[in-house]
């Protein structure tokens, strides 16, 4: 199980519709038409079919949370997306990044950070955010091994590296 964690309004229904989209190998991946979501109230699960396995994700409602800790178990693998066009939302995120990665039924999972609406004019660049977030402390002091990278759900940058990722996790 891989959950998929972030504030409310960053990005994750829409990630998620991508990356499926991206998995669907028999048709012609068109992400030039972006799909209608809306905010999630409760949980999503969706499967994954990767070219070598499928993984099922789990996408949290961003006000959900409080209570995010009760789907923490049996998870092997953390997305976490933060809204680098935000900035009003950068310090909630962080201590929600630190409190996912104190969490101990997460301690062995292998955790993705993403950055998430680079196509905004008004985004910070990558190094703004990782300073923000005190990035380098933040994975020298985890217990997970965490990447980060920056995406664009809306426009499909940076999924392909996502999937990769996904890919090349020894847990499902």
């Amino acid at each position: 199980m891989c959950l998929l964690l972030g504030a409310t309004g960053v990005g994750k229904t829409l990630l998620l519709k991508r990356l499926q989209k991206l998995c669907q190998r028999d048709q012609l991946v068109d992400l030039e038409e972006t799909p209608v979501t809306l905010p999630t109230v409760g949980t999503n699960l969706t499967d994954l079919n990767l070219k070598k396995k499928r993984i099922t994700v789990r996408e949290l409602g961003g006000c959900m949370g409080p209570i995010w800790h009760s789907f923490y178990t049996d998870v092997s693998n953390v997305i976490f997306v933060v809204d680098s066009a935000n900035i009003t939302q950068i310090s909630s995120s962080c201590i929600q990044l630190l409190s996912v990665l104190s969490a101990e039924p997460l301690s062995n999972a292998s955790v993705l950070v993403l950055f998430n609406k680079r196509d905004m004019p008004c985004t910070m660049t990558l190094t703004e955010m990782k300073s923000l977030f005190r990035m380098d402390d933040i994975i020298a002091s985890a217990s997970q091994s965490v990447t980060t990278l920056e995406v664009s759900a809306r426009s499909g940058q940076g999924l392909k590296e996502v999937l990769s990722w996904l890919e090349s996790l020894s847990r499902t």
